[in-house]
């Protein structure tokens, strides 16, 4: 049987000489992998579409869960990405995390767009990268259903206070006055009100203004770092295309 379907290619695996294996982030069919013959021979007709970062309309013959690309047209490729070390590896990064808790054969039509207009905002400059890491790291997050519970204290409910924290093991918020009564063993992290309210943004916004919000240089930091050490706190594992970027992004700041 054969199937249609646009994707975009997370991953590239040379199998041998001139095959690949390709894990796709497509619409009707979350992440699958398709087994792509010829697709690294110098004149294939499929070799830019079958690149990592290519935004592809395959043509793929499916027989039960395996798939084989018969056909591959290229819809996009983001070439401001592609010539940016920092930008590069932190899409590297972005797809990597996609394909750990994307859904595999089942309908992932948001997950796609998702993608595609966080790496066209890359590939443009329109956002730094700074501020697209978290924004997508969490909106991912909140997708793939590790959604926080962002609306008030979970004690006693109040929706702002002079001091509340967000703990990231049991994916809620304490104000102040409750944490002094709570006996807790799990990391704990104090938020500011600007930073509570981009993480709430990015959770409860509509998907035509998630990245409609703004904050100062420190803020962002901040946000990065409590966002990165959610994410690696509940998906318990490290991924060597984030310790590629934060080491990329220490050379270029640095």
């Amino acid at each position: 049987m054969h199937i249609a379907t646009d994707g975009i290619v997370l991953r590239e695996r040379a199998v041998d000489e001139f095959d690949s294996v390709l894990t796709l982030l497509t619409q009707e069919r979350g992440v699958i992998s398709a087994y792509a013959r010829g697709a690294r021979k110098p004149r294939s007709a499929i070799r830019v579409s079958a690149e990592l970062l290519s935004y592809s309309h395959f043509v793929l013959f499916a027989n039960r869960d395996r798939y084989q690309v018969d056909k591959a047209d290229l819809n996009r490729l983001f070439m401001g990405i592609r010539g940016d070390v920092v930008r590069l590896s932190l899409a590297a990064y972005f797809c990597q995390i996609t394909s750990e808790i994307a859904p595999h054969e089942e309908e992932a039509g948001p997950y796609l767009k998702l993608l595609l207009n966080t790496l066209y905002l890359l590939d443009t400059g329109k956002r730094r990268e700074d501020f697209l890491k978290p924004v997508y790291e969490l909106r991912l997050l909140t997708m793939a259903g590790y959604m926080p519970d962002l609306v008030a204290c979970s004690q006693c409910g109040a929706y702002e206070a002079q001091s509340i924290y967000f703990l990231p093991q049991s994916s809620c918020l304490l104000c102040g006055d409750c944490l002094e009564q709570e006996k807790l063993r799990e990391p704990v992290e104090r938020l500011t009100p600007g930073i509570l309210a981009a993480m709430r943004h990015i959770l409860y916004s509509a998907p035509e203004k998630l990245f409609q919000f703004s904050l100062p240089e420190a803020g962002l930091q901040a946000l990065e770092g409590v966002i990165q050490r959610y994410l690696l706190l509940q998906l318990d594992k490290r991924f060597d295309t984030l310790d590629f970027y934060l080491t990329m992004k220490g050379h270029t700041n640095g």
